[in-house]
């Protein structure tokens, strides 16, 4: 089938894009920058668009499979002015609208379309365990994933399944969160971050992919799945199992205030987290190959 990907040249979607290609479909990776990108698998290519309308790419979407939306600006990569959050905001809600129009005008609608989200739609909850039945939170990040969300919330009336993924954070050796996370303990310098009983809603990049296509492939697959590891850590646990991995200690832990100092609000992202479990899913009957941070961490790290 024909599979459209936003955000399709990240962390997630570089390699969702090439296990989509490697099983045979048609993978159409809409991009800014299409030039950026030459190498490429057989079977994906690139097609330029502005990230905010359909013009140029939206008659792909008639007769499409799939639309897997995943665009959106880093939300780690700098301190949040009031500026770079408009434009957090602004790169989610635009893509989402872009696409809803593109569905619109095709006359053979998308059998699907995957939405992209974040288990910080729930906001920051101690240590509630959450499930995709929870209320939304009030910071920054839950209104961000609500609107993100909700983007795209009219296909539906449209007659397209959409599955809304929050995911957790994406464990891979080739980008995100871990590579930094790991460095310190190269150092010998490794702990936890700030009190560390914030709970870490992490899942290996192989099960992150290997969910998203489930979902597609899935026709009964609708509405909100928590794209998370079974086995949610606190901050604390999870930063032990690091240390175990490499053979390193983990006993200098990092005070809030360090991190409050050198990001401000964007802090929240280390110093607040989520008991996040993946109850739709597994309901559903996806099989997690990674469900502990033990056989998570030693495939990534050894």
């Amino acid at each position: 089938m024909r599979i459209i990907v936003t955000g399709g040249t990240g962390l997630i979607g570089t390699p969702l894009c090439e296990s989509l290609a490697g099983d045979g479909h048609e993978v159409i990776v809409l991009t800014r920058n299409p030039d950026k990108h030459r190498t490429l698998t057989a079977g994906i290519r690139m097609q330029q668009w502005d990230g905010k309308t359909a013009e140029g790419w939206g008659d792909l979407a008639d007769g499409a499979g799939a639309i897997v939306n995943l665009a959106g600006e880093g939300i780690a990569d700098g301190r949040w002015s009031h500026e770079r959050k408009q434009r957090i905001h602004n790169s989610r809600t635009n893509a989402g609208t872009a696409i809803l129009h593109a569905i619109e005008a095709a006359q053979e609608k998308p059998k699907v379309l995957i939405q992209s989200s974040a288990v910080g739609y729930y906001g920051p909850r101690k240590d509630e365990v959450i499930d995709e039945s929870a209320s939304p939170g009030s910071d920054f990040l839950a209104k961000i994933c609500f609107d993100w969300e909700a983007s795209t919330a009219p296909v539906a009336k449209l007659g397209v399944r959409r599955a809304v993924i929050r995911t957790g954070v994406v464990l891979s050796n080739k980008g995100g969160a871990l590579p930094k996370q790991t460095l310190p303990y190269k150092l010998f310098a490794g702990g936890h971050i700030g009190s560390g009983k914030q709970w870490y809603p992490w899942i290996h990049i192989d099960d992150e992919v290997a969910a998203i296509k489930f979902l597609i492939a899935n026709e009964q697959a609708d509405g909100v799945y928590n794209l998370s590891a079974p086995n949610p850590l606190t901050n604390k646990e999870f930063s032990h199992k690091i240390g175990e991995t490499l053979g390193r200690p983990s006993l200098m832990p990092v005070p809030d205030i360090a991190f409050k100092i050198l990001f401000g609000e964007m802090s929240t992202i280390l110093l607040d987290g989520q008991r996040v479990i993946p109850k739709r899913l597994q309901e559903a009957g996806f099989q997690f190959t990674y469900p502990s941070a033990e056989s998570a961490l030693k495939q990534l790290l050894k």
